[in-house]
């Protein structure tokens, strides 16, 4: 049996994704991401094998991305996680052309060729305002947790908007609404509206016409799914597991390349 792995390590989180032969997700995990990208990459991939009660000789081949990718010394190959998040999404859902990736770091909009290969993207790298870590970074200045953040945006039916788009403004402008006594779910809901608007202009910035792949840890908060399917005005598609979808792209790509080279040793052989 082919099995392939993909790791994706994140600012946040790094990823650790199996895939077996016939597509079938065998094992993942996810773990804090720290200094060591080796190691923690090892760790999470270690996880992910033994949910799957498998060890690293069954891995056929390894194929990383993310910001630390060219530090994993067992890797077979790097690739982007640009080109791995449109892999992913298209392998979920085969016929989207549009994709929204929004991590710890950034917010990317991605565009599709047939295939699932990428046209065209679009990222906010320069401001935090528009990733996940700006939410993080609410959450502490309202003093909820970060996983509560999608259930109480859904609670509210008066979004307070944070119109600022650079992050240290936004964050002025929160600590402003509490301290005039904005209950913390308009502001949640704001927060999450805002995002989505910034989101809406960088996938029009790539063509936007049709439905789009919600994927990224952002992407698990329900809130931020439901201000995007109101903001966009299109259908807004969201894997059972958003934080894996990088990695899982990177596994198919895996596949791919493992497959060209047992043919290509197969040929050899008979030659």
């Amino acid at each position: 049996m082919l099995i392939t792995a993909g790791i994706d390590i994140g600012s946040g989180r790094t990823k650790a994704l199996l895939l077996g032969e016939d597509g079938q997700i065998l094992g993942s995990a996810a773990i804090r991401t720290r200094a060591n990208f080796d190691a923690v990459a090892r760790e999470a991939l270690e996880q992910a094998l033994a949910s799957a009660r498998l060890s690293m000789d069954d891995i056929a081949y390894t194929a990383a991305t993310g910001l630390g990718r060219y530090s994993i010394t067992f890797r077979d190959v790097q690739v982007t996680d640009i080109t791995c998040a449109a892999r992913g999404a298209q392998f979920l859902f085969p016929d989207t052309l549009y994709v929204l990736d929004m991590g710890a770091q950034s917010t990317r909009a991605i565009r599709l060729k047939e295939g699932g290969k990428v046209r065209d993207f679009h990222t906010n790298e320069k401001c935090a305002a528009g990733s996940g870590s700006f939410l993080e970074r609410a959450a502490k200045y309202l003093e909820i947790s970060v996983d509560s953040l999608g259930s109480r945006s859904m609670e509210s039916s008066t979004p307070r908007p944070i119109s600022s788009v650079c992050a240290v403004l936004a964050e002025s402008e929160i600590i402003n609404h509490v301290s005039e006594g904005v209950p913390v779910n308009d502001v949640v809901r704001g927060l999450h509206e805002s995002l989505a608007e910034r989101a809406l202009t960088q996938l029009k910035k790539i063509g936007l016409n049709g439905s789009v792949t919600f994927v990224g840890g952002v992407a698990v908060q329900q809130g931020m799914v439901e201000a995007c399917r109101r903001k966009f005005g299109v259908e807004v598609l969201v894997p059972k597991d958003p934080v894996a979808v990088t990695a899982l792209g990177a596994a198919v790509l895996a596949r791919q390349r493992a497959t060209r080279r047992m043919a290509g040793a197969g040929t050899s052989s008979r030659s």
